[in-house]
């Protein structure tokens, strides 16, 4: 008796999971943040942009991803070309490179570049219009 009520509060939990998760929007796009240790400009983004990035209609749109660029490149991000300056940022939607930002020069330049690279997202022209 008590094992059947463990498994339909499982079950019933698991409906509920899946509900919820159904009604949230697909996420296909995400910012990749290419960074290494030492890096000071990654440093920066992380004290001024990292906290709050999540939070953000950006951030919901496209959440960030670090890739160590010294660590062995994800089987995932075949069709992405690495890269040796950090932080850089490289909008991918579907495994495909949209767009990528060089460089971290403050939080007001990250916010308009970001914009701009979310702007070509496919489903960003279906909005406008």
């Amino acid at each position: 008796m008590i094992a059947s009520r463990s498994f339909s509060t499982i079950a019933r939990a698991a409906t509920l999971a899946m509900a919820v998760l159904a009604a949230l929007p697909a996420t296909a796009a995400e910012l990749l943040m290419l960074e290494q240790a030492g890096c000071a400009w990654c440093a920066r983004f992380n004290k001024e942009i990292a906290p709050i990035y999540a939070k953000t209609e950006e951030g919901r749109l496209a959440p960030l991803r670090r890739v160590d660029i010294h660590a062995p490149w994800p089987d995932d991000l075949a069709g992405i070309l690495p890269e040796r300056f950090t932080p850089t940022f490289v909008l991918v939607e579907d495994g495909r490179e949209i767009g990528r930002m060089r460089g971290y020069a403050g939080d007001e330049f990250f916010w308009v570049l970001l914009q701009e690279l979310l702007e070509k997202l496919p489903q960003a022209g279906q909005n406008s219009g």
